[in-house]
């Protein structure tokens, strides 16, 4: 198993591709915290809660706790830092996938929105990185992978999908990912960015598009396999690298 004795945080992991990247974690070995806000289902909302997520794992005997987090509230994720080293005795893996979108024209984006979509898409990785960045220092080496998006490349696809105030958040995702790598290489922590090249067909996309809009869409599997293998690296790896699944799985032959 390739991540045999690792423990791994997955924020935004109740549904989608954080809940596909921490059940394949789980089948390498990892030992995962199931970390979301949604811990009961909730009426309007996409389905999917931390529970369920943990419920999977442990079909096939994997271990999982799930620690409901709000990404945005520093006292909430240092508590979820805390609970895992808590129960699994280290940090070796952080994926930064918590987040959400607006995706209505700019004109419309309320203020709300725009703040919300910062907050939990670029500030909460932020927030999260800080925290377990000097347990992944105490173990000489770690992980932490951010959840990008095209959105922020393609100059028309975050009005189409996503709403403009994700789009910028995840641009901003991006560079907070180069600087990590930057400044946390020196402790043999790898940082980087994993966006999939070809739309996610999710429980939270789905909520928001109509069937025939989603011919074409992909299953979380390629970022699954990409999001183990960057999990497996440290700085003396592949660090400071924000890619898609596509470029990933061809320059590494996954």
């Amino acid at each position: 198993m390739k991540l045999e004795g690792k423990v791994a945080i997955v924020t935004g992991s109740s549904r989608g591709i954080g809940r596909a990247i921490a059940i394949g974690f789980a089948r390498e070995g990892a030992k995962v915290v199931v970390a979301a806000r949604t811990d009961v289902p909730k009426e309007g909302k996409p389905e999917g809660t931390i529970y369920d997520t943990v419920k999977e794992i442990e079909s096939f005997g994997g271990k999982a706790i799930a620690v409901k987090c709000d990404v945005t509230d520093e006292q909430s994720v240092q508590k979820m830092v805390e609970v895992t080293v808590e129960t699994f005795g280290a940090i070796d893996i952080l994926v930064n996938n918590a987040g959400v979108a607006f995706p209505v024209p700019i004109l419309e984006t309320t203020l709300k929105q725009w703040e919300l979509a910062l907050k939990v898409n670029l500030t909460g990785a932020f927030l999260c990185s800080k925290a377990v960045a000097p347990h992944m220092i105490k173990r000489g080496r770690g992980s932490i992978i951010n959840i990008s998006s095209l959105a922020a490349d393609e100059k028309d696809l975050g009005t189409v999908y996503t709403g403009v105030a994700y789009a910028v958040a995840k641009a901003g995702l991006d560079r907070l990912t180069w600087g990590l790598a930057s400044e946390l290489g020196k402790y043999n922590i790898a940082v980087n960015g994993l966006k999939p090249k070809k739309p996610v067909d999710t429980e939270g996309m789905r909520f928001w598009t109509k069937e025939e809009e989603r011919k074409g869409w992909v299953s979380p599997d390629n970022m699954v396999k990409c999001a183990i293998f960057l999990a497996m690296q440290d700085a003396k790896g592949v660090t400071g690298v924000v890619a898609t699944d596509e470029e990933m799985i061809l320059w590494h032959g996954l």
